[in-house]
């Protein structure tokens, strides 16, 4: 009895988006307490973090809130990113508002955080996954989505911000895989003892 609830209370890994357990397992997130209460205390941090940066150039910033969006795609899964990334983005501009509101960053949020959750949720996280899942949301959202949405509020041509938007990618993207997997490498132990994500199979985030 007690070897079946051990067995049971482990998280399971799967190796494919498109297995049918992945998306009852992501659709439960919303009725498991514990996991909303985590949730909301990243969506919490994501808010406050998104105002602080760090220059290193010329229109160059690290910033720090994909961090807090990767974290609640590995543990909230796709629909919990989702609303999580719209709620984060309609509170942060709420409490720090910056320009006139523009719905198209709302959507980047939601389409980053949900880019996140499919690398990451209930799978077994390596240097390529989260290099894989990175560039792809400097890529398509940053990159291709976010130039179109300059290209509307700004006073440019889209070739003009999908260049800059390139450059600035391409040198934040390195610097952001080493973040995730420090950051990543730190805390997936402690979410797995929490029952929030798989437990790890090794005590470092394997190259595959």
């Amino acid at each position: 009895m007690h070897k079946k609830y051990q067995q049971a209370s482990v998280l399971p890994a799967y190796q494919c988006i498109f297995s049918p357990g992945y998306w009852r397992s992501a659709a439960k997130q919303y009725t498991v307490l514990h996991v909303i209460a985590v949730v909301g205390v990243l969506i919490a941090l994501d808010i406050a973090i998104s105002t602080l940066f760090i220059p290193v150039g010329d229109n160059l910033r690290i910033k720090f809130d994909f961090l807090s969006r990767a974290v609640i795609g590995m543990v909230g899964g796709p629909f919990l990113a989702l609303s999580s990334g719209m709620i984060a983005d309609l509170l942060g501009y709420v409490l720090h508002p910056v320009g006139a509101f523009f719905p198209g960053y709302t959507l980047s949020a939601m389409l980053g955080a949900l880019v996140y959750a499919l690398f990451f949720y209930r799978s077994k996280i390596n240097i390529i996954r989260i290099v894989l899942a990175k560039l792809t949301v400097n890529l398509f959202v940053n990159v291709l989505l976010g130039s179109v949405w300059s290209v509307i509020v700004g006073k440019y041509g889209y070739l003009y911000y999908f260049t800059s938007s390139v450059i600035k990618n391409a040198i934040m993207l390195p610097i952001e895989c080493i973040m995730l997997y420090l950051l990543f490498t730190a805390l997936i132990p402690v979410l797995a003892r929490m029952k929030l994500v798989p437990k790890p199979e090794k005590k470092y985030i394997p190259f595959i």
